[in-house]
């Protein structure tokens, strides 16, 4: 508790508490979010195929990002289709802030 009082006692100390308390909240608000952005509809087996909604047209580091997760095999607009993905990884795909939607990706797409 000492340590708490000195850091709230000087300037440095203060602002330190104030961005770890401000990055804390940023990270149980992602992860809160996260799984209302996952859409209803994924098969019941462990390897799916996704589409990932953006708010804007996805850049090459997206398309990077993406990679980590499954082989991404095409976009469309501001979607990327994203395959053999382990279902437990959608929602660290969505957690990221700039993912609007995950939903299933239809066989005929």
């Amino acid at each position: 508790m000492s340590v708490l009082r000195s850091a709230l006692g000087n300037r440095r100390g203060l602002i330190l508490l104030v961005c770890l308390v401000g990055w804390i909240s940023w990270q149980a608000w992602l992860f809160i979010v996260a799984p209302s952005k996952i859409a209803a509809g994924f098969p019941e087996r462990q390897r799916v195929n996704a589409r990932i909604t953006l708010p804007f047209e996805p850049e090459r580091f997206h398309v990077l990002m993406f990679q980590r997760y499954g082989r991404v095999s095409g976009t469309d607009g501001n979607t990327v289709e994203l395959r053999n993905v382990d279902k437990n990884e959608l929602s660290a795909i969505a957690r990221y802030y700039w993912v609007k939607r995950v939903e299933p990706l239809q066989q005929g797409g």
